[in-house]
């Protein structure tokens, strides 16, 4: 079941609208994330919680079937492996709500968003060669 409210301000707001079930596995997602990315900034984005540290990192919603998850065209790239074993789309991937959440993977995807976004926010900061 989708959300009906069309604004948040804060990812527990966005999370309190679902039913227990679908707030259940949100938390684990986050809690997941925040693990994986502990430097990262909490927000809602395209009406959608997420997380930013140097960029947006991932973003996740709750859906009817499913949690999405929203790790960019590069993070699922990378992962492309793992993430064929669910339904998918060149920059999402769809966690079916009777299955369990794949927190080691989405815990590696974020590693690797972590580390991406710090590798070109340190490549901005470097000096230009004349």
């Amino acid at each position: 079941m989708e959300s009906a409210k069309s604004s948040y301000t804060t990812i527990n707001e966005y999370i309190a609208a679902f039913p227990q079930n679908i707030q259940t596995r949100l938390e684990e997602i986050r809690v997941a994330i925040k693990a994986a990315a502990p430097g990262a900034e909490e927000r809602i984005s395209y009406q959608m919680p997420a997380f930013a540290l140097h960029g947006n990192l991932v973003y996740f919603a709750g859906l009817k079937n499913h949690i999405g998850f929203y790790p960019t065209g590069s993070g699922i790239e990378a992962f492309k492996d793992e993430i064929a074993l669910f339904e998918n789309t060149k920059d999402s991937v769809k966690f079916p709500l009777n299955q369990p959440l794949p927190l080691d993977l989405i815990s590696r995807i974020v590693q690797f968003r972590v580390s991406e976004n710090l590798n070109k926010a340190a490549a901005k900061a470097r000096p230009k060669k004349a």
